[in-house]
């Protein structure tokens, strides 16, 4: 594994005593500590469990965290409090790469009543877990445990917005003056970010899991990915962070992106997912150099929905074509000011200049009346094509379609017959519950000379399946998202991207 000080443990969650080499062997693969969830392990099976890990002991020196968590804690059997602290009172003095786990109730029964047990406090992780939030109290639950004679403290608490973070990074910052290893993480998609800035803010370990099936917590990212996308081993203090907000953000490809063109420029950076609710106070309190609530070396934003009108009210300067279309999707930090630009209209007619040259007069339709719906209408607009807006309700695409000299049409029953291009620019056909619906079919499309998709996953959407049967040529939405990413890379870095290894990146993330 890697020689620096970032480890990452993955947890071994079987049910049975003989699957625990096979998963044990694929964990050090990826990891540096393995953790065994005793509370997964069938009850009759835990003895057995125990004596295949001393043996594995005698051909290895992985270092092991045994875990026998508490129902109310995360843990998946129904043990009790009585037996709970009976397994841990029978334990033989455990190897000194071994580490318990013990929840806060039990290592303070056990400093209270001065117990001699097997168990030495070097070896002792003491941890707390709430699944409600962040406790109102939390820097007080730290001083509880802080207060215990167990060597290490861990605090995981659940994160609904990027935000819940922030006490996170306080206690990193505490911890790290009072000299106290502590592992503090933020569950759920909204902190991820403290499971890969964490090590580099003193965490002494983040959790990775074997795969998605196998993650113990809400938010576990895989152990490979945070290795093999995340480079979390080249994260220190001095990395340049960046990343998306939106809502949801966990689909996106742009960390796969990012990422892969960071390292090919051998770039000290990272692009973080941020599941952000309210983009307002997002932007006053971990964004704005004057007002943020944490000392980070955060440079630069991608903005996707719901927010890219939003963030707009914080910044000091936006591009001029950003305001026309009311959409900044790139946000900059400069000096202590905020910047904001549109590279979505760039990304979108960067495919059609390709194919058309000109777009000059050229007859183009755009189904939808959402953002991406406004930076194409904005793009073609530039271009000087001749423009129909269809949406399901034109009366509210009206307005904005005046604005660039466009028609406004209902899109039921439409028919797209001598179009030059035909734009999807709604979510039907997109990964997940609409994935097999299509703003047109066949018989629409025929007599059109190219249709572009902006749903980029899956690749092949429906449409673009439509599209082809009726003798179109097509375009995948993953065009547009590579073209724009390259515009927010420039932006950023003021260097030139490697956009064959972005695009390599962004198909190794929609096949995983």
């Amino acid at each position: 594994m890697t020689t620096n000080a970032v480890k990452i443990c993955v947890p071994v969650c079987v049910r049975r005593a003989s699957e625990i080499p096979e998963a044990m062997k694929r964990a050090t693969e990826v990891g540096d500590l393995i953790e065994l969830r005793l509370d997964y392990i069938e009850q009759n099976e835990r003895d057995a469990a125990l004596s295949l890990l001393l043996e594995h002991l005698n051909r290895a020196d992985d270092s092991i965290i045994l875990t026998l968590r508490s129902p109310n804690q995360g843990g998946r059997s129904s043990i009790d409090a009585q037996a709970r602290r009976s397994f841990w009172r029978s334990l033989a003095d455990l190897p000194t790469n071994w580490f318990a786990d013990l929840e806060l109730d039990l290592v303070n029964e056990f400093a209270r009543a001065n117990e001699t047990t097997a168990l030495d406090w070097r070896q002792v992780i003491c941890s707390h877990h709430d699944f409600n939030g962040v406790p109102a109290d939390l820097e007080k639950v730290y001083a509880r445990m802080s207060a215990t004679p167990a060597r290490i403290i861990k605090i995981a608490v659940q994160a609904n917005d990027a935000m819940d973070c922030i006490p996170i990074f306080h206690l990193f910052e505490r911890a790290q003056r009072e000299e106290r290893e502590m592992i503090a993480i933020a569950m759920g998609p909204a902190g991820i970010m403290t499971r890969l800035l964490g090590p580099s803010r003193g965490s002494f370990l983040t959790y990775g899991s074997l795969d998605d099936e196998s993650a113990t917590a809400p938010g576990q990212l895989i152990a490979r990915e945070m290795r093999e996308v995340y480079r979390i081993d080249r994260i220190d203090r001095e990395t340049e962070i960046f990343g998306i907000i939106g809502k949801p953000v966990s689909h996106s490809l742009s960390p796969h992106i990012h990422n892969a063109a960071f390292e090919a420029a051998k770039f000290n950076a990272v692009y973080i997912p941020f599941e952000v609710g309210d983009a307002n106070d997002f932007m006053r309190r971990m964004v704005q150099p004057r007002s943020r609530e944490m000392d980070w070396n955060l440079r630069g934003l991608s903005v996707t929905a719901p927010h890219k009108l939003t963030v707009m009210e914080r910044l000091d300067w936006i591009e001029p074509s950003a305001k026309e279309m009311r959409a900044v999707n790139t946000i900059v930090l400069r000096d202590d000011e905020l910047h904001g630009y549109n590279t979505d209209a760039f990304g979108f007619i960067s495919p059609l200049r390709g194919r058309f040259g000109s777009l000059k007069h050229a007859r183009c339709a755009i189904i939808g009346a959402g953002g991406a719906a406004r930076a194409a209408l904005w793009a073609l607009n530039s271009e000087g094509a001749q423009v129909t807006l269809f949406a399901r309700d034109p009366a509210l695409a009206e307005f904005f379609a005046r604005q660039f000299s466009a028609e406004c049409k209902s899109n039921a029953d439409a028919s797209f017959n001598g179009f030059d291009v035909v734009i999807n620019a709604t979510p039907l056909g997109a990964c997940g519950e609409r994935e097999n619906e299509t703003p047109v079919t066949t018989e629409k499309l025929r007599g059109v000379r190219l249709a572009y998709d902006l749903v980029y996953n899956p690749l092949e959407t429906r449409f673009l399946r439509e599209a082809r049967a009726a003798g179109c040529e097509t375009v995948s939405g993953l065009e547009m998202l590579i073209a724009q990413a390259v515009e927010q890379f420039k932006l950023w870095t003021g260097r030139e991207p490697d956009a064959a290894v972005m695009r390599a990146a962004a198909l190794r993330g929609l096949n995983e």
